[in-house]
């Protein structure tokens, strides 16, 4: 029997507790990390953004308790989830702050300050896509744990963002610059893509280590199904319901939110599909 199902109350408690312990640590990290954030304007691109934070630390402190909480001992039990909880949400601040970096080149803070709701919504889908991915990785109970999660985190990571890259290869436009443009369908597009590699990559990197060279080997057998979303967009969305080619034009050009969101509906529910025939 699991042993949330043993103790229930115990783990309940951990559960609710880690998660507001972890969403105060998150506000106070995040002030040292995105200074350049300065006062938070309460505009809906903030609250796009707020909300993928949100995800992230709702899928780690679900996944520290589960991982790190045995109910045997107290004492084991809360350092280990302060370990792995309060470091997740540092690693959480910083690196996707840093895929915001990549995508905006470090204009984040001005467009969520302007309200620029296409800004929040990519900005938040990263956030979010981090946490799904180190709810994962960064799990254990013990310091060997604790490198080996952080290393598959960072390969993780890499990963999300050279597969990332090679979506820009197929669209014909700057997803950047279409952010930055205030485009909210190129948006919806990043963020549908964004949160279906995560899940497919996070489904990757799960599971027990058993050394370097079989774990590794199974992460990279296991992320080929990641090039299962590259089609989507050709095959399912203009192929099947849009019945001609022009997605892009109508993402870049017609701006159409609507078609924007079929298209990242489809990438979320084909992950979810790779992710159960594996």
């Amino acid at each position: 029997m699991p042993a949330m199902l043993e103790k229930p109350a115990y783990y309940l408690a951990f559960v609710a507790i880690v998660t507001l312990i972890l969403l105060g640590w998150s506000r106070i990290v995040r002030r040292v990390v995105d200074q350049s954030m300065g006062p938070a304007k309460q505009n809906g691109a903030y609250a796009l953004l707020e909300a993928g934070r949100v995800v992230g630390i709702f899928s780690m402190s679900a996944s520290v308790v589960t991982d790190c909480v045995h109910g045997e001992n107290l004492k084991s039990d809360v350092m280990w989830v302060a370990i792995f909880g309060l470091s997740s949400v540092v690693l959480l601040e910083a690196t996707a702050k840093l895929g915001v970096y990549f995508l905006m080149r470090g204009h984040l803070p001005k467009h969520i300050a302007e309200g620029n709701i296409a800004a929040g919504l990519a900005g938040g889908a990263q956030y979010a896509a981090t946490g799904i991915i180190m709810a994962q990785c960064m799990t254990g109970d013990s310091l060997s744990a604790f490198g080996i999660s952080f290393a598959f985190f960072v390969i993780a990571k890499v990963t999300l963002h050279l597969f990332l890259a090679a979506f820009r290869f197929v669209t014909r436009y700057d997803d950047g610059e279409e952010v930055i443009g205030e485009n909210v369908a190129a948006a919806v597009s990043y963020a549908g893509a964004t949160i279906a590699l995560a899940l497919i990559i996070g489904h990757a990197v799960a599971g027990e280590f058993q050394g370097w060279p079989t774990s590794l080997r199974g992460y990279g057998i296991s992320i080929v199904f990641a090039l299962g979303l590259l089609p989507v967009r050709k095959v399912i969305v203009e192929g099947l319901f849009m019945g001609r080619a022009g997605l892009d034009a109508e993402v870049a050009q017609e701006r159409n939110a609507g078609i924007a969101g079929l298209e990242a509906a489809a990438y979320v529910g084909t992950a979810f599909l790779l992710n159960a025939i594996r």
